[in-house]
């Protein structure tokens, strides 16, 4: 009976403390849920410091991309002005189109395209800074070279001009020149002699223009060359003009390339009215058909040469 009673007493206890350990059960998940409902209603209409933190860093990271967007479209175009710039230098100095690279890189251009659209946001950024700062690094040795290309074309600016370059005379159809220079045969004394110029079989009273920039050196009058006019350039290289009619400069006068200093005539030992003509460059006679580079182009320059070398006979 005492055993009995005791389990009577017990068993109400025992129940309590189920009811309680249930009890603090429901209420803690009942405080979870309230809390993680709490969360997500307050995530929905507040951003939490970390989401604040990383919106504002995309924000700035598209800002700065948009940066360095326009700072490589600027490049872009500043690159592409210096390349026109190039363009027309290289027109210029060899007076032809230079070579267009855009047909052989179209392919590969498309290529790198396709590889570009292929990359994360990240690594297009990280690449367009790399890519940017090549740019900027580029241009500044182009400015620097064309600051030295300048100074360079500035300093020789003078000497081109002192280069004789053209022809003394008019001679569009290149049929006057009947002399070259070299080995051919004297009108007088119909022995192979040495030919230093050029003969240009022109009417007397014909033009006769200074081929470069220069000072008049001497005008003499000889019985074989008869008048002539020599003109130093000042870089080496001297230029005779010789059988002249008539001279219209005076000694020591400047003259300037295509300045008329004298007429053809037919003074001296000569054959028949005509213009002989020589180019000096460190005291040695050369060719001058060499020098006629400012007024013809290479097909020109090859028919002058025959037919200048299809004549054997030398006016002087």
């Amino acid at each position: 009976m005492a055993t009995k009673k005791i389990e009577k007493v017990k068993t109400p206890k025992h129940r309590s403390r189920k009811q309680q350990l249930a009890r603090l059960v429901v209420g803690l998940f009942t405080w979870l849920g309230a809390a993680i409902l709490y969360y997500l209603l307050f995530s929905l209409f507040f951003d939490t410091p970390m989401e604040y933190e990383l919106k504002h860093r995309a924000d700035r990271m598209k800002q700065e991309y948009a940066a360095l967007e326009g700072r490589y479209d600027t490049l872009m175009m500043v690159i592409e002005n210096l390349s026109e710039r190039d363009r027309s230098v290289f027109r210029s100095l060899f007076e032809s189109d230079p070579y267009n690279f855009d047909t052989e890189y179209a392919e590969r251009r498309n290529e790198t395209y396709e590889a570009i659209f292929n990359q994360s946001t990240r690594r297009l950024k990280r690449d367009l800074r790399a890519r940017t700062t090549r740019l900027e690094e580029q241009l500044e040795e182009l400015n620097r070279s064309y600051q030295t290309l300048d100074e360079a074309i500035r300093r020789q600016g003078e000497a081109t001009h002192r280069i004789p370059a053209i022809q003394p005379v008019i001679n569009k159809e290149l049929t006057l020149l009947t002399t070259s220079y070299g080995m051919r045969i004297h009108p007088f004394y119909k022995t192979l002699t040495s030919h230093q110029g050029v003969d240009y079989a022109i009417p007397e009273g014909s033009r006769v223009f200074a081929t470069a920039d220069g000072r008049v050196k001497e005008i003499k009058r000889s019985s074989t060359s008869g008048q002539t006019v020599i003109i130093d350039h000042g870089n080496g290289y001297e230029t005779s003009y010789s059988h002249l009619s008539k001279i219209s400069v005076i000694r020591n006068q400047q003259v300037r390339r295509g300045d008329i200093i004298a007429l053809s005539g037919d003074t001296g030992l000569s054959l028949a009215p005509h213009l002989h003509y020589e180019v000096r460059l460190g005291g040695v006679r050369v060719d001058p058909i060499h020098y006629f580079f400012m007024e013809l182009n290479p097909i020109e320059y090859e028919r002058l040469i025959h037919i200048a070398q299809s004549g054997m006979q030398a006016f002087d």
